[in-house]
């Protein structure tokens, strides 16, 4: 019997906040911690009981401002010089458990897109996700993958490699013309079987939900839906962040022992990147087809309905106009009305607003609503919760009016108002209307 040499444990130091880098995000750190080993102080600030940190890292992943990092004590600094001394033999001292799941994960690479499409357009989510798929292949060292699904859609695998693909898987047959869940279900699960990648990114739409959700339950896998965030760990393990809790929390979600790693993402989330016309690379044809006689679904009749609110989509708007409590009531919001029809905008609102009725939840701007990044976002009576700022901080520039010259909103505000909406408002929209005027006499 050959005696079984106990690994040198490596030492996992503790967490220290990194001196003027924390954001005050809101205490992520504080509640992704498993040993409620953090406190928070009156400025926002983590505070790290030093005997119940375990090192396990969850915070520092958790940290949207690099605030928090690891150190050792001088004793575990000498452990870890011995064990790179001993790199060669690393995989001795990887327990069993480990080397299983090394094992089992070592065939599945690259990242791969899938772009949605209706009757051949795309939708702009999947270029935003060709950007952010981008930069997870960079971090891997590994391609990344446009797969398009559909009839006639050759042109999208084109339009892939412009925004940056690498490659494009093609299922190109006429059973795909129109979206049904049987069929692509089994064309992109034929697809990862063969070709087996390691991350899958989809659309937060209602295609894309419909889709992600039954190819992760037939592929055996996990799905993160509704991101905000991506990244990559050390270990080539998918970082999901995604609100949770309503909205008041931001939790990190890793699948660390199945693949392929499946995130939707919501639309507006990830910057559009850049479009490089000459761009190009190879498309993989794969002759998979489905019996039209074997799809139960079948479709009569294309209806399409163009916003049953009567209103323009608040994410595509170049011009929002956004309400918060200091609205007071859904009457006074006629006020941001006669604003955004200056502007040639639509009218928004925070949380507070729509969970009083003031407005409908597709008006919603926020962490569990919508995500916006037009060229100017007006805030009104709105004071800034982490839960809101995420769903307009991109916004090209920001405009805040509150009577609290300590709201948060003026941290990431453009130009900030200091008074009272019902007086600034009103004369905002007369100085525009006057504006509009004296413009046909200057030219």
């Amino acid at each position: 019997m050959t005696d079984m040499k106990k690994a040198t444990k490596k030492p996992r130091g503790k967490v220290r906040l990194v001196p003027g880098r924390c954001i005050a995000c809101g205490a992520r750190c504080q509640s992704i911690c498993p040993v409620d080993g953090i406190e928070m102080s009156e400025a926002g600030e983590p505070l790290i009981d030093l005997p119940k940190c375990i090192g396990c890292l969850k915070c520092v992943k958790a940290c949207p401002g690099s605030a928090l990092e690891i150190f050792y004590t001088p004793e575990e600094l000498e452990i870890l010089a011995k064990l790179e001394q001993t790199a060669g033999r690393a995989d001795e001292d990887v327990d069993e458990e480990e080397l299983r799941r090394r094992e089992l994960l070592a065939g599945y690479r690259g990242v791969w897109v899938f772009i949605e499409q209706t009757g051949g357009e795309p939708a702009r989510v999947s270029w935003e996700l060709i950007g952010a798929g981008k930069e997870l292949a960079t971090k891997l060292d590994v391609p990344l993958s446009a797969v398009v699904i559909g009839s006639r859609v050759e042109h999208l695998c084109h339009e892939a490699f412009a925004y940056g693909a690498d490659q494009a898987y093609l299922i190109d047959s006429p059973e795909f013309l129109h979206y049904r869940t049987e069929p692509y279900l089994d064309a992109l699960c034929h697809l990862v079987d063969r070709h087996k990648p390691e991350i899958v990114l989809m659309g937060a739409t209602g295609l894309g939900r419909d889709l992600a959700g039954a190819v992760a339950t037939r592929i055996k896998t996990g799905l993160t839906a509704d991101c905000t965030g991506l990244g990559i760990d050390d270990r080539r393990n998918l970082m999901q962040t995604r609100p949770a809790f309503g909205g008041n929390i931001m939790a990190t979600i890793m699948c660390d022992r199945f693949r392929p790693q499946m995130a939707t993402v919501r639309p507006q989330v990830m910057p559009l990147p850049e479009r490089r016309t000459m761009a190009s690379g190879p498309v993989i044809r794969s002759p998979f087809t489905v019996a039209e006689a074997n799809i139960f679904t079948k479709v009569l009749e294309i209806v399409h309905d163009r916003n049953s609110t009567g209103g323009m989509d608040i994410t595509g708007a170049e011009f929002i106009v956004s309400g918060g409590r200091g609205l007071m009531a859904k009457e006074n919001f006629h006020l941001l009305q006669e604003l955004a029809d200056e502007l040639g905008g639509v009218v928004a609102g925070s949380r507070s607003a729509v969970d009083a009725g003031w407005l409908p939840p597709e008006r919603q701007v926020g962490q569990t609503g919508r995500t916006v990044r037009p060229k100017i976002y007006i805030a009104c009576g709105i004071s800034g919760a982490i839960q809101h700022l995420v769903g307009m901080q991109d916004s090209d520039t920001v405009i805040a009016i509150n009577r609290d010259h300590e709201a948060p909103i003026f941290e990431v505000a453009t130009y900030g108002i200091v008074g009272d909406l019902f007086q600034v408002v009103p004369e905002l929209t007369a100085q525009l209307r006057t504006l509009k005027k004296l413009q046909p006499s200057a030219r």
